[in-house]
């Protein structure tokens, strides 16, 4: 058997921003843009990696049926940024956090030397998800 990761989701809730900070911010490239009754799913993915994308879901959509109470419990927890995250890799840690912190994402961790080894800074994307980067050695 084999397996690749294809496509992983991620919420958003306002399709402009997050394609502002994930396209222009973090150098991804849009691979799909599709609108549907007035929502935005957006397929991005990072140049030389054509098999992976991050798929941004509108977060009214992303759970089928779901009672207003429990909606509005995930847009907190996504404000938060405790619902959902992605872990991006770097050979340059400390200019990838001035190039992101230049493009006005939230600061969560600046570059930090970890207890269990790896070199890491966070940030928050305009819905909330965090994004941690770490250095590659």
């Amino acid at each position: 058997m084999s397996l690749t990761i294809h496509q992983t989701f991620l919420n958003h809730d306002d399709h402009e921003a997050s394609l502002a900070f994930y396209r222009d911010t973090l150098g991804f490239e849009v691979r799909n843009d599709v609108e549907y009754g007035g929502l935005h799913w957006l397929t991005i993915g990072l140049p030389g990696q054509p098999d992976t994308s991050l798929v941004l879901q509108p977060t009214a959509a992303a759970y089928g049926e779901l009672s207003d109470d429990e909606r509005r419990t995930i847009t907190e927890l996504m404000a938060k940024g405790s619902f959902a995250a992605v872990n991006l890799a770097t050979d340059d840690l400390d200019a990838t956090f001035e190039r992101v912190q230049a493009g006005d994402a939230e600061v969560v961790q600046e570059p930090t030397q970890q207890p269990w080894g790896i070199r890491d800074c966070s940030f928050r994307d305009p819905a909330g998800n965090l994004v941690r980067i770490q250095e590659l050695r």
